[in-house]
Formats: C-alpha cells, sequence, structure tokens
C-alpha cells in the first residue's frame, strides 16, 4: 500500500492546542466533581534516618471531620517499587506503604484523612511521634560499604541486578567493549577528570496529585496526573494486595511530567484510603512536597579516562560511575545504564569501559528524568573529548569526526552530518573569543549526543480503531500525552494511513478500562513505538473497510478502490464511509467494525545532535548568559516538525537549566535546601530571549513510522557540556561540577 502523505511530516497545530490555551481541558482535579471526597495529607519524616519507636494518633483522631489516620501498623507488608518499568521491573522491590524506618527528611510515616485540609492539617499536628533518631548517610560519595546501611532487610529483585543491601548497593554493573587496557598503552596523550551531575527537581506545573472513588461495581478507580496508567494499576494491585481486575486508572491531561511522573509517587495513599474506608478520596502535593519528597534526576559523580594518539584518534574510554539513588532504588539500574547505552554507540569505534555503582543514601529520591542517564553519561564524555582536544590543539569538532560512529546500514542518520551543518549556520571557524569590554567576554563550545527510541526487546504498545456510524474513527491509546503532543502526531498517522481528515479521528487516551495496552510515556516512545502500532491498526481498519463495503455493494475486494471517506467500484459507484459505517452496525453489518495492533521493536534507533553555545561571561561577578545557542537535530523524519521544533526549544531550555542554575543542596541533616521556586532557579524566557536556534538534519528511519523516530529526550543532553566548554574558552578555567553557577564561576576565575 502506497501512501501520498498529506498529512504526516507536516506542521498541524496540536489538536488540543485552542483548549489548552483557553482553560477548558481538565486535569486531575478538575475532574474530582464529588465534593465529598476525603483529603488526604502525609505527616512526614524531619529526620533523615530514624526508628519509629512509638506512634500515637489517640488525639488526632478526636478532631472532628477526621475520618482515619493510618501509621505502618496499619498498612500491608508487601515490598514493591513506584519505578514505572514494564514487568517485571529491573528496580529492586525496596520500600512499603508506610514502614517503621524513614530513610529521608520528608518520608512518609502517616497518612491522614479528612474532611478538609485545615482539619488534616490540624490533626497531623497533634500526632505524637517518638523517633529513634539514626546516624544518616547524606554524602553519597560516603554511602558505598558505610557502617551505615540504608536498607538493613534485603528487597526482591526480578533480576541480577547487582543488589547488596549490606553494601548500599541498589545495583552495580561492569560493561566493557573491546581492549581498554591496550587502547590506554597505545595512547599518546591521556586525559583523567571527574565531573559531577546534581540533582534535578521536574518543575512541572501540575503537581503530583490523585483522586479515587469506588464505583459501583466495586472497583477502586483511580484519576492520576500519571506518565504511566498501566505501570500504576500493577503497583497498586501489589501493594494493596488486591487482584489488579478491580482496579481503574484514568489519565486526564497532564500539565507536564518530564518523567517525575514516571514513578508512581502519590497514588498510593489516597488508593489505600479509599479502599479503607469505602470513601472518594484525594491527594494534591504541594510544591514543597513535589520538590523535596518526589523523585529527582539522580546525582552522579562520573570519573573519565581518555586516551588518544596525537592526531586526536581516541584509542580508549573508561568510565567509573558513582550514582545517587537516595533513600529507595527507582531507577537505580536503568538511568546508570544509560549511561554507557548511550555513549557507547556513538563512540562505535573506541573501546570502551564503564563500572558504575547506584548508592542509597538517606536522600531525596533518585527516579526518571528526560534525558535518563544519558545527560549525566554525554556531560562528562562530552566535556572530556572538549579536555583531550585542547591538551591536543585541535578543533574539538575535527575530533569527533575521526570517531564518531559513521553512516551505516546499522544506524539511520548520521551524527557527522549535524555537525557539518551546525558548524556552517554557527559560523563555527569565525566563533572566536571575543572581548566585549566592562570585564564581558564572550566565547563557544559544541558537544553531542544521541539518545534511543523506545526500550527495544521490552516495551509494546497497543492501538485499536472503531469506526462508528458517524462515519468518524475513535484512536484508542494507552500513550500518555503530557504537552509533548502525541496525541496529535498518532491523529495525524492514523488519518494519513485511513486518508481521512484528522477531524474524523478522535483520539481517547490512556484509561486502563478502555486504552488498549501501552507502557506510558517515556523513553522516547511516544511516537516511534505507539506509533507503529497506530499504523498497523489504521492499515487493518482499511482493509476491515473494504471487506464490509465489499459486503454491502456485493462487490469483490479486488473490484472496489479505497478512497479515504469512500469506497468506490469500477463503474464509478460510492459507498460513503458514514453508510459503512452506519449499515456495518445495523442488522443488516451485524459488525461495528474494530482493529487493534501491538508492536514492539527490537532496536532503537538512535536519534542525534549537535549543539552549539556561545556564552558572554562576566569575568568580575562569573555571571554567564547563553547569548546564541543552536542545536541541529536527526530524529528521521518528523511528524510534525512544528512539534519536533518546541520540543527541542524546551529541552535545550531545561539543559540550560541544568547547566547554569538548577540547584539542589542538602544540609547537615539531611533537609532539602531549595524546596520551592523562590530557592530553585529555572530558566525563563527572560533568561534565554530568542537565543536558541533549531534545524533539522533529515534522515529516513526504515523502522519507524513514515520516517520518523524519537526526538523527546535527545534534546536535553548537549547544553551542559557545549556550555562548559564555551566557559573554559572565555576564562581560561575548567568547571567540571553542575551546576556552573555564577558564584562557581567567579571563583575559578580568581582561584590563585
Amino acid at each position: 500500500m502506497k501512501i501520498v502523505k498529506k498529512i504526516v511530516n507536516k506542521s498541524t497545530k496540536k489538536i488540543d492546542s485552542i483548549g489548552i490555551i483557553t482553560g477548558r481541558p481538565l486535569y486531575t482535579d478538575d475532574l474530582v466533581i464529588n465534593n465529598n471526597s476525603l483529603i488526604v495529607k502525609l505527616l512526614r519524616s524531619p529526620h533523615a534516618y530514624a526508628r519509629i519507636a512509638d506512634i500515637d494518633t489517640s488525639i488526632a483522631k478526636k478532631v472532628p471531620g477526621v475520618e482515619a489516620i493510618f501509621t505502618y501498623h496499619d498498612v500491608p507488608n508487601t515490598m514493591f517499587t513506584l519505578a514505572g518499568q514494564s514487568y517485571p521491573e529491573p528496580s529492586p522491590y525496596d520500600r512499603k506503604i508506610l514502614d517503621e524506618y524513614v530513610r529521608y527528611v520528608g518520608d512518609p510515616v502517616a497518612i491522614i484523612a479528612a474532611i478538609d485540609e485545615k482539619t488534616a492539617e490540624k490533626a497531623m499536628k497533634l500526632i505524637k511521634v517518638k523517633y529513634e533518631v539514626l546516624e544518616a548517610v547524606i554524602d553519597y560519595e560516603k554511602a558505598l560499604d558505610s557502617d551505615i546501611l540504608v536498607h538493613r532487610e534485603a528487597a526482591h529483585t526480578n533480576y541480577p541486578i547487582g543488589y547488596d543491601n549490606k553494601r548500599n548497593l541498589a545495583s552495580s554493573y561492569l560493561e566493557t567493549k573491546g581492549d581498554v587496557e591496550k587502547g590506554f598503552a597505545e595512547s599518546d596523550v591521556i586525559i583523567e577528570e571527574t565531573y559531577y551531575t546534581q540533582p534535578q527537581i521536574h518543575a512541572m506545573m501540575e503537581t503530583y496529585r490523585t483522586a479515587c472513588y469506588i464505583d459501583a461495581h466495586g472497583r477502586l478507580n483511580v484519576i492520576s496526573s500519571t506518565q504511566i496508567p498501566f505501570h500504576v494499576r500493577r503497583h497498586l494491585a501489589r501493594a494493596l494486595e488486591m487482584p489488579s481486575s478491580k482496579i481503574r486508572v484514568m489519565k486526564p491531561k497532564l500539565g507536564g511530567g518530564f518523567g517525575g511522573k514516571q514513578t508512581s509517587v502519590c497514588e498510593i495513599y489516597p488508593a489505600f484510603v479509599t479502599m479503607k474506608t469505602g470513601k472518594p478520596s484525594k491527594i494534591v502535593y504541594t510544591r514543597k512536597e513535589t520538590q523535596a519528597c518526589s523523585n529527582t534526576r539522580h546525582a552522579m559523580r562520573l570519573k573519565v579516562k581518555i586516551g588518544s594518539d596525537r592526531e586526536g584518534n581516541i584509542k580508549a574510554i573508561d568510565i567509573n560511575v558513582l550514582s545517587n539513588t537516595g533513600a529507595y532504588g527507582e531507577h537505580a539500574p536503568t538511568v546508570t545504564a544509560l549511561v554507557v547505552y548511550k555513549t557507547f554507540p556513538l563512540y562505535a569505534k573506541v573501546p570502551m569501559r564503564c563500572k558504575a555503582d547506584i548508592v542509597y543514601s538517606n536522600t531525596t529520591v533518585g527516579g526518571a528524568f528526560r534525558g535518563y542517564g544519558a545527560t549525566q553519561g554525554t556531560f562528562a564524555v562530552e566535556s572530556a573529548v572538549n579536555e583531550l582536544a585542547h591538551k591536543l590543539g585541535l578543533d574539538p569538532t575535527e575530533v569527533r569526526m575521526k570517531n564518531l560512529v559513521d553512516q551505516s546500514e546499522t544506524v539511520s542518520g548520521d551524527i557527522k552530518k549535524c555537525i557539518e551543518i551546525g558548524k556552517e549556520a554557527f559560523d563555527w571557524k569565525n566563533r572566536c573569543v571575543k572581548d566585549m569590554g566592562n570585564g564581558k567576554v564572550r566565547a563557544s563550545g559544541m558537544a553531542v549526543t544521541m539518545q534511543g527510541s523506545g526500550i527495544q526487546g521490552v516495551d509494546t504498545a497497543s492501538a485499536t480503531l472503531k469506526l462508528h456510524d458517524s462515519g468518524d474513527y475513535t484512536l484508542y491509546v494507552g500513550v500518555t500525552d503530557m504537552g509533548q503532543g502525541c496525541d496529535t502526531v498518532t491523529a495525524q498517522m492514523a488519518a494519513e494511513i485511513l486518508e481521512v481528515p484528522m477531524e474524523k479521528i478522535i483520539v481517547n487516551s490512556a484509561d486502563t478500562d478502555v486504552s488498549p495496552y501501552d507502557p506510558g510515556a517515556y523513553a522516547s516512545s511516544g511516537t516511534y513505538v505507539t506509533g507503529n502500532a497506530v499504523i498497523l491498526a489504521a492499515k487493518k481498519m482499511r482493509e476491515e473497510v473494504m471487506k464490509m463495503a465489499s459486503f454491502l455493494m456485493k462487490t469483490p475486494v479486488e473490484e472496489l478502490e479505497y478512497k479515504g471517506e469512500y469506497v468506490q467500484d469500477k463503474n464509478g459507484n460510492q459507498l460513503s464511509l458514514k453508510e459503512i459505517g452506519v449499515r456495518s452496525v445495523s442488522f443488516e453489518g451485524m459488525n461495528q467494525i474494530t482493529t487493534t495492533a501491538t508492536w514492539g521493536g527490537k532496536t532503537s534507533p538512535p536519534p542525534f545532535i549537535a549543539s552549539f553555545a556561545e556564552v558572554e561571561v562576566d569575568t568580575l561577578t562569573g555571571e554567564t548568559k547563553v547569548v546564541d545557542f543552536l542545536s541541529v537535530v536527526d530524529c528521521g523524519l518528523p511528524i510534525n516538525p512544528a512539534l519536533a521544533q518546541v520540543q527541542v526549544e524546551g529541552g535545550i531550555a531545561q539543559g540550560i537549566g541544568l547547566a547554569l542554575y538548577e540547584d539542589i543542596q542538602f544540609d547537615e541533616r539531611g533537609k532539602m535546601k531549595h524546596d520551592t521556586l523562590m530557592q530553585y532557579k529555572i530558566p525563563s524566557r527572560k533568561d534565554l530571549g530568542n537565543n536558541i536556534k533549531v534545524m533539522f538534519s533529515y534522515s529516513n528511519e526504515p523502522t519507524g513510522p513514515f520516517g520518523a523516530k524519537s526526538i523527546g529526550e535527545v534534546v536535553i543532553n548537549t547544553a551542559s557540556p557545549a556550555i562548559a566548554d564555551a566557559i573554559y574558552n572565555a576564562t581560561n578555567r575548567r568547571l567540571r561540577s553542575l551546576p556552573m553557577t555564577s558564584e562557581k564561576i567567579f571563583w575559578a576565575i580568581n582561584e590563585k
């Protein structure tokens, strides 16, 4: 079947754009129609590590309007993980709903359910807790083999992930490609440095929130701002010790996620309340809870050793990673694994080794974040490559051209082409260091990276299409649109195959009772994995429409022609799609046409990006501004170039935030210092202006839907190393610890 593209690979406005800007979409809290919902609040630990010696809720329960208060005595003893990963999850099952031990400042101690927030907070203050305060390990660099054990009992793991609670290891691994030692022996120049990446807050607009009720059939209904409704259902079933068939999870519009909602942060608490009380309930995290009591990007220490000859041919790369998973092990093994899997293939010619230890500490939990490990790995490896280039006196772009993966039959796209396009558009060869006067200096840097498209050999997605008697289609998908536009691009793909206007495609997404299975929105899978499932379902629908038309027109299928909104025979007689829909559901047809298809990838084709940054550093204060930033992206053939562009722009903005602004620190007691947006700085439009520019290097991915690869994650990874090198070129000072704040830059400039 040959499709002449009319809808895909074209910039179409989001199908929900008008609704969003006019405030019409219903988010989680908007769907809580029952005003009698119990308000759920959590009493949280003030200590980084402690055992609850005694807890007295008797006085608090007497407060008028308090429905119930639950402690670790009242909850099931089942261990589970909250990681949004396909079963069997690689993350350790290391937590309970409530535990006798609290492991970070903010760990839940008690669940309060009351008629309103004021009552719940009043009761919370009356709960008396005696803590046996334990010595905590706050500095994750001191966690490995510490005498302080964050988890005294061993957790269940579904795979051998290098877990060892007696060493505070949530996971560990060693990955090697080629003869690394031989490569170093053959090297003329060796760079060996240590790089640090900090925790990063997702800072989505909509905080974590969930509402629950029991329907007329006695089933638990969960409405949640989540990226992973099907995984949430599985987590709840295990934690609550009830069958999944008794649970329905619905995802309304999301006010952002960026990976934070790939962890089931808050669903368990109102779900438990509703199951125990039989009453509807809801929980809404405050901004402070969202920042300090949910999950962050994993902080990492990355020691990189890189060797090359004098011409810049890299002979070996060795990476030693220490990753902080915090109090629990959600995403611990997989995030750090992507340090390997998104750097090794990029430098495919080079022998590489990576040893990683992912440690527990008594700090906020690590989790999924856009870029998922590749961000940390890219900062370290690309910074090391830039340092190598400087030591050799070579152009950083030329070093990469000598060592990066070549375009081949197994790799669609060309990272080297991205570099060439970027060099020309950025005028790289003429971007010299410029003294702007008044202590201000401008200079440039660059970096490259890759990501993936879905998780090969693991995740699958399904799509269902239904033809209505109105002649319209409903497209059922389980992928979760959190603003990235996957509802729009899947509708574009369905409309393209079915040859109908997009207005005829009604997208219904992310309801575990209605939607076909989908792991959710993560791992850059929306367009690539779910999109392929949509195409298969749409092709099946075309076939079924033709079969029904053949039956109704009493004409062999071979003598009919599919025309999208109608079917035509060789004599020019037509049967409209609406008539086919009406007659198929009638007594005449007795068959509402519905098709379902499932797709999973055996490969994960990488999108590529080359980024070029120019910064202006005030050498008197350390203040640094990005004055020009260009990214050249190869994401195959984008389904919707306009949506692809804003994905790039948003990712770059987050990357600049990671590089220059976003700082998370813990005090000596383990309390997060930056728990509001007043202390935690994220870049605004005022900070960035119109300085971000995007270009596409088009390729055609043969396994992708209409030639597309992913784009959601790759775009965040290059900002930090590119900006770091630009700062070095401006100041002759190398910063290897993120964020590169004005204070750090000032002290680096003024160090003796």
